[in-house]
């Protein structure tokens, strides 16, 4: 598989748009997966770009960072979405910078930092419903992988592809329901942001 052939994959799939706008930031994978016609995500996500300078390219304002996402040649919209975000108030950022590749089908996934542990809640945004899981010292991918219900040393030989395909087919069968909480509500419920350099999850 070459980076170009990879691009030209992309370049049909709802991870178009933000590959174009240089969203798509570090990424450990870019590329077509093991499924037929699915390209795969993981890297971060850039929010909020910081004015530039001249030349200069400045690294983004604002992330989302651990991404895992998919995305099938000739849909318009993301099956899956998942990532890290340090405050529950930047959920608003993802969904308004994902916009039209959100579809009401799809299976979105935001760990936040500063709600409660022992909360889990589901946001209606924009026609879709943003699943929000607390997060503390682990990872977006062990934190998934005990939602799902997947062995992670079943997971072990498998490639950076194969780990995402696998996530993500587990993904689009959970139905599982949480609390339902408006974006105000959870706004008002969120914790304090900690400082993001310390014991930042990676």
């Amino acid at each position: 598989m070459t980076a170009t052939l990879a691009l030209k994959e992309i370049d049909d799939t709802a991870l178009a748009a933000l590959e174009a706008q240089g969203r798509l930031q570090n990424p450990l994978h870019k590329a077509l997966t093991g499924k037929p016609g699915r390209v795969g995500f993981r890297g971060e996500l850039a929010l909020r770009f910081a004015p530039k300078l001249a030349d200069e390219a400045r690294p983004p304002e604002l992330l989302c960072s651990q991404v895992m996402a998919i995305a099938n040649v000739g849909e318009k919209h993301l099956p899956f979405f998942a990532g890290y975000l340090l405050s529950f108030e930047h959920l608003k950022d993802v969904a308004d910078v994902l916009g039209d590749a959100l579809g009401a089908s799809g299976k979105y996934f935001l760990l936040c930092n500063n709600i409660d542990l022992s909360k889990k809640y589901q946001v209606p945004y924009n026609g879709v419903i943003l699943y929000v899981l607390p997060i503390d010292e682990s990872t977006v991918y062990n934190e998934l992988l005990e939602l799902f219900y997947l062995e992670k040393n079943d997971l072990k030989k498998k490639d950076t592809a194969g780990k995402l395909d696998a996530v993500a087919d587990a993904a689009l069968k959970f139905k599982a329901s949480f609390e339902t909480i408006s974006y105000e509500q959870g706004l008002a419920l969120m914790g304090p942001v900690r400082n993001p350099n310390d014991n930042r999850p990676v």
